[in-house]
């Protein structure tokens, strides 16, 4: 390996660090605010990148069944509960929120040719309809448990990924798809060769990295998700709803992980189970930043990001397998380092 292999390698490797760094960021935030490892986080990357795909194709997104189904079923829930409070009068705005707001989406999908649109449009479509699967995800799976253990959490989840896997082949098919690059400007610095869709990448992936800095820190909704991952039990007394903290930490994962699967599919071909890996690295991350820093596991992204790119070039069978190893050490040392306490029953 020579200095210019190794400075290609080492933008490969940063530009996926940005996207594990924003899946990274994700599951420290919802395991801060909720205790869910949020396993289905990669699930997200590959609905919104296929989503994206079959816009451009012109074919319907199959996603939209899907944000009928979860609206109509979250609506019962939502309206039995209400009824039974004595809340009759929020079944108008349950309603609108749940099921009208899918069906105009529906509309609105089947009668404009979003396939001749600009990208803007198309990306805004596709966060629009895959986007509100996650507040609505934590209302039908997760806010009933939401005092379980984090084990059970954590099966939880694994069953919601797998679910989310097996819709993902019936909607999208077995085949692989990859959109066309946001810009086809390269630029030579060097011995480096600089392509538009990088550039797209690391630039949002810091745009979203402030935009989240400063919504957590000038927002009262910030604030509030703060206040909830540092102390659950405070940020109740204080008249936080958990709930609401819940739906809205789900909102931002689900958000950040379909404009990660927007960013990367032009770069790599996505298929109806690459979410899996893809938010397993991302993981990864996390771990190193103990699923509680934020700077550390950003950081631990762009190692994750660097080792898969120097080790696809050396040992490319075992990239993954070097990944995924890293844990190890780093579970290892965490364990020798931290005083253990038992989760309250």
């Amino acid at each position: 390996m020579d200095f210019q292999i190794a400075l290609i390698l080492g933008l490969d490797g940063v530009t996926n660090g940005a996207i594990y760094a924003l899946l990274a960021l994700a599951l420290v935030l919802v395991f801060a605010v909720t205790r869910v490892i949020f396993i289905p986080q990669g699930e997200f990357v590959a609905y919104g990148a296929l989503t994206l795909a079959m816009i451009e194709n012109g074919f319907l997104p199959a996603t939209i069944w899907l944000l009928i189904g979860a609206g109509v079923l979250v609506a019962l829930i939502d309206g039995v509960a209400a009824v039974r409070g004595g809340a009759a009068r929020k079944l108008p705005a349950i309603v609108a929120l749940n099921i009208l707001y899918p069906l105009v989406l529906l509309g609105l999908v089947w009668s404009l040719p979003l396939a001749n649109m600009p990208l803007a449009v198309q990306v805004l479509a596709t966060v629009l309809i895959v986007v509100p699967m996650g507040p609505m995800m934590y209302r039908i799976i997760y806010q009933p448990i939401a005092e379980a253990p984090v084990l059970v959490l954590l099966i939880v989840s694994v069953a919601a990924h797998v679910a989310m896997v097996g819709l993902g082949l019936v909607f999208f098919g077995a085949e692989g798809y990859r959109t066309p690059p946001f810009a086809d400007a390269r630029f030579e610095l060097g011995p480096l060769s600089l392509t538009g869709q990088m550039i797209w990448v690391m630039m949002s992936s810091l745009v979203l990295i402030i935009a989240l800095a400063l919504f957590f820190g000038r927002t009262i909704y910030g604030k509030a998700l703060r206040a909830t991952a540092i102390n659950r039990n405070g940020a109740r007394l204080m008249g936080i709803s958990p709930a609401l903290a819940g739906k809205l930490t789900f909102f931002l994962a689900a958000l950040i992980g379909v404009l990660s699967g927007v960013l990367i599919s032009p770069i790599t071909t996505i298929y109806y189970d690459s979410g899996f890996l893809i938010g397993l690295k991302g993981f990864v991350a996390a771990i190193i930043g103990g699923l509680a820093s934020y700077p550390i596991a950003a950081g631990g992204a762009i190692l994750v990001g660097l080792l898969e790119s120097f080790s696809s070039f050396w040992a490319s069978a075992y990239k993954e397998v070097i990944v995924f190893t890293l844990v190890i050490p780093v579970l290892l040392w965490r364990s020798l380092t931290t005083h253990h306490m038992e989760e309250e029953e």
